[in-house]
Order: structure tokens, then sequence, then C-alpha cells
């Protein structure tokens, strides 16, 4: 079954690596970061998004999950990213997710621990971890739109975790959900990371933290799509993130410009095949090597 979010964050941020979370949305997309995660060895996190739910079903994608965590060895937990529906929340708790976040970022700080508080109390009776967000992050994607950062200030994300009891917590420190992130470089403040990690003694955790790769960009704009202006995080700033503090770094603007770019192509190169398993194949292969890509980069490589 599941292996518990926090048992595999815990041991990543006492040995200083960070877990791959990955957004699932369909089956080839958990099978391509699944044998990625199986091939090197790696602890593995699938998160669900309000609207992958609404897309395929939670009970589709949990079990999805489940058999992947059933059939292989690895590490593997379950995850409720950007909650923001209360009933949601709840049914992923009941039908037994790995952890579950609630994502009350947008409130003021007083209504996000009072938000926050309710779904610890929640979660804790059915032993699921919780992840909370101080802080916004920039961007759009999937149902979350933020228009402006608003950095995590380190002092009170410790007064955030001493009084809503959340297991982990996703800080902002300048990245920013989807594929325009950034209007040039990125400039992250690795100085809040290092700041909160002497003052928080959970795990924290990285959303808009993608790294949209010029080499897959590219891919999909030579089959038509429309890309202008795209920029990702580093390598480097990843790893000085890694370094500072961060245990856990959520992916899936990646995952969708490989699946993208990998569909255009076959789409274009074989127009009279309309057998779905030969269009959506080189996606699921393209999704693992984007997967690979990233567990290397986060160190989690052979630490299942």
């Amino acid at each position: 079954m599941f292996t518990p979010t926090k048992t595999i964050l815990e041991k990543a941020h006492k040995n200083h690596y960070a877990v791959p979370h990955f957004n699932i949305n369909n089956m080839e997309i958990l099978q391509g970061v699944v044998q990625a995660a199986v091939k090197l060895k790696s602890p593995i996190i699938l998160a669900t998004s309000e609207g992958a739910i609404g897309y395929a079903g939670m009970e589709y994608l949990y079990a999805l999950a489940k058999v992947a965590a059933e059939t292989h060895k690895i590490p593997i937990a379950l995850h409720l990213d950007h909650g923001k529906d209360l009933n949601i929340i709840k049914k992923a708790i009941q039908l037994g997710y790995s952890s579950v976040m609630i994502d009350a970022s947008h409130e003021e700080f007083e209504k996000n621990i009072a938000f926050t508080r309710k779904v610890v109390q929640l979660a804790h009776r059915q032993r699921i971890s919780v992840e909370a967000e101080l802080g916004t992050i920039g961007g759009a994607e999937d149902l979350v739109e933020s228009r402006k950062i608003l950095y995590t200030n380190p002092t009170k994300a410790k007064e955030f975790v001493n009084r809503t009891g959340c297991d982990f917590l996703a800080v902002a420190i300048g990245t920013s959900h989807g594929a325009y992130k950034f209007r040039g470089k990125a400039d992250l403040r690795q100085d809040i990371v290092e700041q909160i990690r002497k003052l928080v003694k959970v795990p924290l955790v990285l959303h808009g933290a993608s790294g949209v790769p010029e080499k897959i960009v590219k891919e999909a704009q030579k089959y038509g799509a429309k890309l202008t202006g795209v920029y990702g995080v580093p390598d480097s700033q990843i790893k000085l993130a890694i370094q500072k503090g961060i245990t856990k770094i959520n992916t899936d603007t990646d995952l969708r410009l490989a699946f993208d770019a990998a569909v255009r192509k076959a789409v274009q190169a074989r127009p009279a095949d309309f057998d779905p398993r030969h269009i959506l194949g080189p996606a699921r292969e393209a999704i693992q090597k984007v997967a690979e890509q990233r567990i290397t980069l986060f160190d989690s490589k052979g630490k299942a």
C-alpha cells in the first residue's frame, strides 16, 4: 500500500535530498513517472490536483496510484495538491491518501491558520499528514493562480507551524506556477529558505519549480506549439534550494510540456494512424525521461 508521505519526507530531510512530487492526470503520466522512479530506485510522491480530479475522477486516479504502490517495492505516496475545497480534502482523507494539502495561502494570516488547523485535525485523526502554504507562488497552473508573489516571512513561518501543527510547509521564495514563470532569469530568495530552515523543524516544500527545459520547448514549437517567452527554474537554483533545506519539490509543467511535444510529433509523423496507443505511448516515454532527470537533480536516486 502507500508509504506515508511524512515517512518519506522525514528521511529525505534527515539525509539532505529532495523527494520528487509529480502531478498525475492520466494513466500514461503515472506510468511514466513511476517507471522512472523504479528504474532509478527513488521514492516518489504522486499528486492529484483538484483540476486533475475534475478531469479524471478521484476514484480513478486513486486506483491507478494504488496499483502502482502495490506493484512496485519503492516507496510511493499519494498526495492531494493545492486543496481548497474542503469536501475534496475530506474525500481524499476518507479514501486513504497519504497526505493532503490545504492551500489557504490567499487568506490573511489568521484565517490561513484557522483553515489549516481544521484540516490538520481532520487528517491527523486518520493518521494522514498535512501540507500547508504560507506566502504566495506567482503564475497560474491548473486551478491555482496568483498575480503576485508574497515571500514567506521566516518568523511568521515558525508561528504558523507551531499553531497549526502542519507536517510540512510550502514556502514562497520567488518561484512561479506554469511555464510563464519569469520575465527573464529566475532570482530566487535562497536566503529565505535558509532562515526558515533554522526556525522550522518540519520539511519544506517548493512549488512552481519546474525547469521548462529548452529542448522540450523547442520540440513542441517544432510541431506547432506557441510557447514564446517561457522560462523555468535553472538546475543550479534547484540544487542550491535543496542545500538550503528544501525537501519536497513539485513538478507539473515539465511533464505537460513533454507530453504535448510527444503527442504533437506522433500525430504529425503518422497522420493516418489513429491508434491512441501509438499516440500516447511516445508521450509516456517522454514523461519518463523528464522524471528521470528530475529525480537525478533532486539526488533522490538510489534512496528508495
